[in-house]
C-alpha cells in the first residue's frame, strides 16, 4: 500500500530521527584508510530531495566528506551507458557475493569474473571499461558524470587520495587478478588509481540525496532538469544496489526496509524510492560490515515513519 506523506511530514521524520541518533555512540571510524579515521565522529547529517526537486537537509547536510564506495553506483551508469546492459552483464555479473566488499576469494570461485559491479573488483573493472586515449580523459568522464548526478562541480579530496593511495596495495592485486583472468580492459595500475581517485571525490549529504534523486526520476537530475543516465538502465541499477548496496548486510537493509540503497566507508548511506524521493545520510563512525550506524538507523526510521517500504501492506 502506497502511503502518502506531505514535505512537513518528510522534514519533520528527519528532524526526529536527527534528535533521536545524534547521541549515539556506536561504531568507529574507518581505521584502515588513515585520514577517514581522522573524521570528526560527531559528524550527522540527514537529507532529502523529491522528483520534484524540493530539497530538504537536517544537520550537518553540507558537510563534505569522500563518496567512496558509492560512487560505484553512479559510475555504472556511465559504464552502462557507454556498453549497454547487456554487454555489461557479460563482462561483469549481477549477483551477492555473500563475501567483504573487498574480497579476492569470489574472484577465484567464479574464475576471476567479478560478480557484482558494488564490490571493489567489479566496481574496478568497470572503471577500466570507460573509454579514453589516456588516464586524464577517462578521469574528465568519470568527474564528469558524478557531476551531472551531483548538479555541481566536485573536487577530490586530496588527504583522502593521498592516504588511500598509500594504503591500496589490496586493491592493486585485485586488479592484477582481475587482468590475469582478462576482466579487467584497462592498464591495472591505471585503474587502481582512476577508481582511488572517484572513491576519494568530496560530496555532502544534500548532494548525495541530489544524486539519488536522479535514479528515483528515472534518470533525470530533478534540479537540474538533465539526464543522468538512460531511463532502461535505472531498473537494473537499483537492482544492483538492493543486492549488494550496504555490504554483507545487504539483506539485513532490504528486510527492514525495501529499497535499494549505496553505502560507503566515508560515512555515506544513499537510499531510493523510485517515483518518489531520495533519503540520503551521513555520520563517519561505521558497524563492522562498514555501514554508517547512524546513518543506518536514521533512514531505517524516516523510512518506517513515513511507509515507504514497498513491500508493506
Amino acid at each position: 500500500m502506497k502511503t502518502t506523506h506531505s514535505n512537513n511530514d518528510l522534514l519533520a521524520a528527519m528532524q526526529e530521527a536527527h534528535a533521536e541518533f545524534a547521541s549515539c555512540r556506536d561504531g568507529k571510524n574507518a581505521s584502515y584508510i588513515p585520514a577517514l579515521a581522522e573524521a570528526p565522529p560527531e559528524n550527522f547529517g540527514i537529507a532529502a530531495v523529491t522528483v520534484e526537486g524540493e530539497e530538504f537537509a537536517v544537520g550537518d547536510a553540507e558537510t563534505p566528506f569522500a563518496i567512496e564506495s558509492i560512487s560505484k553506483a553512479f559510475n555504472l551508469a556511465l559504464a552502462m551507458d557507454v556498453h549497454g546492459p547487456r554487454e555489461l552483464r557479460a563482462k561483469i555479473g549481477a549477483e551477492a557475493t555473500g563475501e567483504p566488499f573487498n574480497s579476492v576469494i569470489a574472484l577465484e570461485l567464479h574464475h576471476g569474473k567479478p560478480l557484482t559491479p558494488l564490490v571493489n573488483a567489479g566496481a574496478m573493472a568497470a572503471v577500466s571499461l570507460i573509454p579514453g586515449e589516456h588516464g586524464d580523459e577517462v578521469w574528465e568522464r568519470i568527474a564528469g558524470r558524478l557531476e551531472l548526478f551531483a548538479g555541481a562541480p566536485l573536487s577530490v579530496n586530496e588527504e583522502v587520495y593521498r592516504s588511500e593511495a598509500e594504503t591500496n596495495h589490496h586493491n592493486k592485486g585485485i586488479a592484477w587478478l582481475l587482468k590475469s583472468y582478462g576482466y579487467l580492459y584497462n592498464d591495472p595500475d591505471t585503474t587502481v588509481d582512476l577508481y582511488t581517485r572517484m572513491c576519494s571525490l568530496n560530496v555532502t549529504t544534500k548532494q548525495l540525496a541530489l544524486m539519488g534523486a536522479s535514479y528515483a526520476r528515472g534518470g533525470v537530475n530533478p534540479v537540474t532538469g538533465k539526464r543522468t543516465v538512460q531511463k532502461k538502465c535505472v531498473p537494473e541499477i537499483l537492482a544492483d544496489m538492493v543486492m549488494e548496496g550496504l555490504y554483507t548486510e545487504a539483506g539485513d537493509w532490504l528486510y527492514a526496509n525495501g529499497l535499494p540503497a549505496k553505502s560507503g566507508v566515508g560515512g555515506g548511506i544513499v537510499c531510493v524510492v523510485p517515483g518518489r524521493l531520495a533519503l540520503a545520510a551521513y555520520s563517519p563512525p561505521l558497524d563492522s560490515a562498514g555501514n554508517s550506524v547512524r546513518a543506518m538507523r536514521a533512514l531505517t526510521r524516516i523510512i518506517r515513519k513515513l511507509g515507504l517500504n514497498p513491500f508493506a501492506c
